[in-house]
């Protein structure tokens, strides 16, 4: 499953993160590491952004990089 088939409010575990170098890199720098906890706090409309939770720090992500982050529900 992937960070969009999340429902807000759900919270999962990040098990990889399947993007290019320089988007991987700076996702890294985020905390967007396998192992860690992500929550999804809300959804935009019509295919906007996904605002996710990493430990404190709010992120938001557009669908096409959160579609390249696989989780696995807790």
């Amino acid at each position: 499953m992937t960070l969009p088939d999340l429902h807000p409010g759900e919270i999962a575990t990040i098990v990889a993160v399947h993007t290019e170098e320089p988007l991987h890199q700076r996702l890294l720098a985020m905390g967007f590491r396998s192992g860690k906890q992500i929550e999804l706090i809300r959804k935009a409309s019509f295919s906007g952004p996904l605002q996710v939770r990493i430990g404190t720090t709010d992120i938001l992500l557009r669908r096409s990089e959160a579609a390249k982050i696989k989780v696995c529900k807790a």
